[in-house]
């Protein structure tokens, strides 16, 4: 077996093994953690004119910040939810932006936002966490 595949296997089945044992506010931590982790990389094939890696990282990045964005309980989060929704529908748009402009610049400040965003979610006390069920 070759090196290079036993390597990428052994990380597909520790992230799965990740998931599947991760609480709802650390599966919230991995979708925001995956989302920069596809901006980076559609970042890197912009800057390398590659088209249609770009497109799969940003669609990708896309559809995580949309899972986020409808996993927001808007009556039990009110005012924060609501804005948390108004901030994913702004980085939703930038990215689609980003992707038509070839604009590097957008994709950094959408990954700004949702940094602060993962640093905020990451602060959140241990005894809350076990008690949420999404964002």
């Amino acid at each position: 077996m070759n090196p290079n595949n036993a390597a990428k296997r052994y990380k597909s089945v520790s992230a799965q093994t990740s998931v599947v044992d991760a609480d709802p506010h650390r599966l919230i931590q991995i979708l925001m953690e995956n989302a920069l982790e596809k901006m980076a990389l559609a970042k890197g094939f912009m800057e390398r004119n590659n088209v249609h890696d770009k497109g799969v990282n940003i669609s990708l990045a896309l559809s995580i910040i949309e899972a986020l964005q409808t996993s927001l309980d808007k009556e039990q989060g009110g005012e924060i939810a609501e804005n948390l929704y108004n901030l994913y529908a702004y980085m939703l748009n930038t990215l689609l932006e980003a992707n038509l402009q070839n604009d590097v610049h957008k994709i950094d400040e959408v990954m700004k936002v949702l940094i602060t965003i993962k640093e905020g979610w990451d602060k959140v006390p241990s005894n809350l966490q076990k008690n949420e069920g999404g964002e």
